[in-house]
């Protein structure tokens, strides 16, 4: 692969962009999680459901990244080349 081949790396505010709407719809539902249970069991009643929606969001972070680096590298291969 020559210089002109080398895929430029996928940028913070790239990933930043993408991300954004994912990191406000988690932030949506862990405060959510945390007003809906009851009171005097705020954590007993929200814990899981926060653990689960990180545990999403974890996920589907490093997935957005890999696509991201993927499509760059993808995109800077040249058939023909």
């Amino acid at each position: 692969m020559d210089d002109h081949a080398k895929p430029q790396p996928v940028t913070v505010d790239q990933y930043r962009q993408r991300m954004q709407q994912k990191m406000e719809t988690l932030l949506e539902g862990v405060i959510t999680a945390v007003n809906q249970a009851p009171d005097g069991a705020w954590i007993n009643g929200s814990e899981t459901q926060v653990r689960d929606l990180f545990a999403e969001f974890r996920r589907d972070a490093y997935e957005t990244a890999l696509q991201m680096r993927l499509g760059a590298t993808q995109a800077a291969f040249s058939p023909g080349g």
